[in-house]
């Protein structure tokens, strides 16, 4: 691709936060490719990711790879640097910080008195919140849910009484345990799953947490995902614990008559119950 004709833009030594596409590479501004081109240093996550992109608008740069491993000393370094040139942190996709690398590094440039400027632009939670059809006045960012299922439990009563819409990152092979998990607890909130946000194959689909489950069973999802939860409804019941209630049914019974018991005593999907009673049963 030919370079563009950028607005001409003389560097700043500071550091500036920038915000990149999260798949389609329309989506910057002309601002940050102007940002990018005056830029003395890029730090950035993964230097063949954002290769791609600056090879794309025909901009060339020195580039730092700076992730979640990055020594202090690089840090340093490039704090060093950002007080005398203009020094841009990206994340591989969308905003930095946000749930990517990058907090160290802005907390140590303001500490050093560093000018910290943002370059704002796409960011995938926000984006899917726009798009997924939940109440957006209040919304909490809670990043990814934990691997294992009973932290992921804990981490999701954690929330249970905050009343507005949550949104989580998942990747494609966790989601439909999340998903089991999110219908065990809240079997009549509305969810959303947001998925290849802004590339060809982009998707929303909402319904309980049960039903989303089904479908990603049946079609295992690829790509970046993106999990809206809606707030508490005012009917909305207390959180059981229905491990404890399967427990108790599974010293008796086998796990599909288990799972049968508490859902007839809870109204809690059988099929979720079922699938929660095996993983009990096999732990």
């Amino acid at each position: 691709m030919e370079p563009l004709l950028l607005p001409e833009w003389k560097p700043v030594a500071g550091l500036y936060i920038l915000a990149t596409p999260i798949g389609n590479l329309a989506d910057i501004t002309l601002r940050a490719l102007s940002v990018l081109q005056g830029a003395a240093l890029i730090a950035c996550e993964d230097t063949r990711v954002t290769g791609k992109l600056l090879k794309h608008y025909g901009i060339r740069a020195r580039l730092q790879r700076l992730d979640d491993h990055a020594s202090p000393e690089v840090r340093s370094r490039i704090v060093d640097e950002a007080r005398q040139a203009a020094v841009v942190l990206v994340s591989d996709a969308g905003t930095p910080l946000i749930s990517d690398p990058g907090y160290r590094l802005v907390r140590e440039a303001r500490e050093a008195g560093i000018d910290v400027v943002t370059i704002p632009g796409p960011c995938a939670a926000v984006s899917a919140l726009a798009i997924a059809g939940l109440p957006s006045d209040r919304f909490l960012f809670a990043g990814f849910l934990p691997v294992k299922d009973k932290a992921r439990r804990e981490a999701l009563e954690a929330l249970a009484d905050i009343a507005a819409t949550l949104i989580f990152y998942e990747t494609a092979p966790r989601l439909t345990k999340a998903l089991l998990a999110i219908a065990e607890i809240w079997p009549t909130r509305e969810v959303a799953v947001a998925r290849e946000l802004t590339k060809l194959h982009e998707e929303c689909r909402s319904g309980t947490a049960a039903e989303l489950a089904a479908h990603y069973e049946a079609h295992p999802p690829k790509g970046e995902i993106v999990l809206l939860i809606g707030p508490p409804g005012a009917d909305e019941a207390p959180v059981l614990d229905t491990d404890a209630l399967l427990r108790d049914a599974l010293a008796g019974a086998g796990p599909g008559k288990a799972a049968g018991l508490v859902a007839k005593a809870t109204g809690i999907d059988r099929a979720v119950l079922y699938a929660r009673a095996l993983e009990l049963k096999g732990g």
